[in-house]
């Protein structure tokens, strides 16, 4: 292994951790695209920062494509790139210039996938309320879906992320920032029963953790993936629901309601509005298909020519 270079690599990522830059599960990723480029450059006996090459940067881009990686992970890839670059750069190991042999591919926006409220109350009603893990599985839906909360969101909640007395929830998003989700009175009712039953089991009375398992320990993000889909199919949907997909129903049908965009940036903990735009997109399929379904000059055939 390019031992020197794979010492800056990991000097690195101990740096995003210590600055919190990244969220968790982003840093994990940078760290697996890195560890594909240190390969890329052992394979070519670069060993160091400053050997590094535009020729052997577009190598790499080249090889990780011809591999069938999507245009998303390739971004991810020259991101993760690009952020080390910076880094050697402060420390004064590699010469800026280099990097513009980074060209990130252009990707379509692709419209998020989303349930009807009817569906998800229909996956609302399939737990078990006679059941502590009933209870505690309804209120986690009824919040990823009355809040938009990312699955990591979910399970790093604490009890004291919940102000009843507001009716809000401030989960902890990317990047370490917080903000204020306000909550329905029925998802609040599901959280209080919750709570109530889970107060009368020993191992989870003193978990601070407010979606815990059976010893009172943190939720996996895979454990909610599985309950998502496990609901999902129970509740007789035909296709496959994840916990996104609760954020995105969150999200376009506020918009589909009238909700205004920033107002959903707020709410989603989007950093950039462009982000939100995506449901605007959305909305407007709504409109569309509302009207040519209710408006009587939509029914009428078009007259050739026009």
């Amino acid at each position: 292994m390019a031992a020197a270079l794979e010492r800056n690599v990991q000097a690195f990522l101990g740096h995003l951790r210590l600055s919190r830059r990244l969220a968790k599960n982003t840093e994990l990723a940078y760290g697996r695209d890195l560890g594909r480029f240190l390969a890329h450059c052992e394979a070519r006996e670069v060993r160091r920062g400053d050997q590094i090459t535009s020729d052997l940067l577009r190598s790499f881009i080249q090889e990780e494509s011809e591999s069938g990686l999507g245009p998303r992970s390739l971004r991810r890839r020259i991101s993760a790139l690009r952020a080390f670059f910076r880094y050697l750069e402060e420390e004064e190991r590699f010469d800026p210039t280099i990097a513009t042999a980074l060209v990130a591919p252009r990707i379509g926006r692709r419209l998020p996938r989303t349930a009807s409220s009817d569906e998800l109350f229909e996956v609302l009603r399939a737990p078990d309320p006679k059941t502590l893990r009933g209870l505690r599985d309804r209120a986690l839906l009824s919040l990823a879906y009355a809040g938009g909360l990312r699955a990591s969101e979910l399970v790093s909640l604490q009890l004291g992320d919940l102000d009843f007395d507001r009716g809000v929830v401030i989960p902890l998003g990317k990047g370490n920032k917080r903000r204020i989700v306000p909550l329905s009175a029925l998802t609040l009712k599901h959280v209080s029963e919750y709570l109530a039953r889970r107060a009368e089991e020993p191992r989870l009375a003193s978990s601070l953790v407010l979606f815990a398992g059976p010893r009172g320990q943190a939720m996996t993000r895979q454990a909610v993936w599985k309950l998502v889909g496990r609901y999902a199919k129970s509740a007789g949907l035909e296709r496959h629901l994840h916990p996104h997909m609760l954020r995105h129903s969150f999200a376009t049908h506020l918009v589909q309601g009238g909700a205004d965009l920033r107002s959903v940036q707020k709410l989603l903990g989007h950093r950039n509005i462009t982000t939100t735009e995506i449901y605007t997109h959305v909305g407007r399929d709504h409109v569309e298909q509302a009207y040519r379904a209710s408006h009587p000059r939509a029914k009428l055939r078009r007259p050739s020519g026009a």
